[in-house]
């Protein structure tokens, strides 16, 4: 009998708890409600765990309000990611570096942003201008544009991930992240969770972050080929930079109705039940994880096991078996 590609996915619409997580430097992050986990392989070869509140900005009830919670989850995801990577960093390295926190951590979260609206926003625009210059294109008026638009942030986007998958260090973070989901199939599948168990699933989720950013990138293409156009119907600035400058600053602010979109179709197309529209949309994103993800060993499952049961806390069951492990 022929696996099943994505186990669990029934499990996805009973009461058991969402878990998410991240794969960070030797280790796996977890996240359950107002709480996160992080466990990480030390340099000695023993695992260490912690159990920390998780950073929220949509703690206001209408901020969980759907089409209105997709950005400010993105944007805590995001400081909380950073956290969670730092903590590991300094974990694995031994090291007594002083943490991310206040204006160290709005820098760099704020350095991470401008990174991405530089590869995603502007260099895809840039090189559709370049498409126009040489004749091959329409300028940002026509459909044309807009498609070179997409086309490039497609390459970069995936230029970009398959680049870092070069880096020894990037490629065993994608090892913990394919056993980061490996062991929250383990948990939605129910039963006894454990490292054995985890390998036996698959190393594709339909609610990882790398569908969410593919997501992202689909919804920009649409939006943009159809609300760029018509603003600049309403308003054209005299000039060439002056035009432009206006569209990719409307770009910028189209960023967090994309987002907030991009994630109430990713919960949409994870609670679908198992059928043609839900393969339909479940595909790009699980094909795209397929370089995000790699198989993990049995130690890198280990960790992840202890992840989902420091996550878990008090709701953790006598069925999550994990390898011994310090908390602290």
């Amino acid at each position: 009998m022929r696996r099943s590609l994505l186990p669990g996915m029934a499990a996805l619409r009973t009461a058991c708890p969402t878990v998410g997580g991240q794969a960070v430097m030797e280790g796996v992050m977890m996240r359950n409600g107002d709480a996160y986990a992080l466990a990480v392989r030390l340099p000695d070869g023993g695992i260490r765990a912690q159990r920390l509140p998780w950073f929220s900005l949509t703690r206001h009830p209408w901020l969980k309000k759907p089409f209105l919670r997709g950005f400010p989850v993105l944007l805590e995801t995001l400081v909380n990611g950073i956290q969670a990577l730092n903590r590991s960093v300094e974990a694995t390295a031994n090291a007594q570096e002083e943490k991310l926190e206040g204006w160290h951590l709005a820098l760099t979260l704020g350095l991470a942003l401008l990174m991405a609206v530089g590869l995603f926003v502007v260099a895809p625009h840039l090189l559709s201008l370049i498409m126009l210059w040489l004749h091959l294109g329409g300028d940002v008026e026509g459909l044309s544009f807009h498609l070179w638009d997409g086309f490039f942030k497609c390459c970069i986007f995936m230029g970009y991930i398959w680049l870092i998958s070069l880096v020894p260090d990037i490629r065993r973070v994608f090892q913990y992240h394919g056993a980061e989901h490996k062991a929250i199939h383990a948990f939605e599948a129910g039963g006894e969770v454990s490292a054995a168990q985890a390998a036996r699933m698959s190393r594709l989720h339909p609610r990882c972050g790398t569908t969410f950013l593919l997501f992202v990138i689909c919804i920009s293409i649409i939006l943009h080929a159809v609300l760029v156009p018509l603003l600049l119907m309403v308003h054209t600035p005299q000039g060439i930079v002056a035009k432009h400058g206006l569209t990719i600053a409307f770009k910028l602010l189209l960023m967090a109705p994309i987002s907030a979109l991009a994630y109430e179709l990713i919960r949409y197309a994870a609670r679908l039940a198992d059928g043609f529209w839900a393969s339909v949309l479940r595909a790009p994103g699980l094909a795209l994880q397929r370089l995000t993800t790699y198989e993990p060993d049995r130690d890198q499952l280990d960790v992840a096991v202890v992840a989902l049961r420091e996550a878990l806390g008090p709701e953790a069951g006598e069925n999550i078996r994990t390898a011994p492990y310090t908390v602290g």
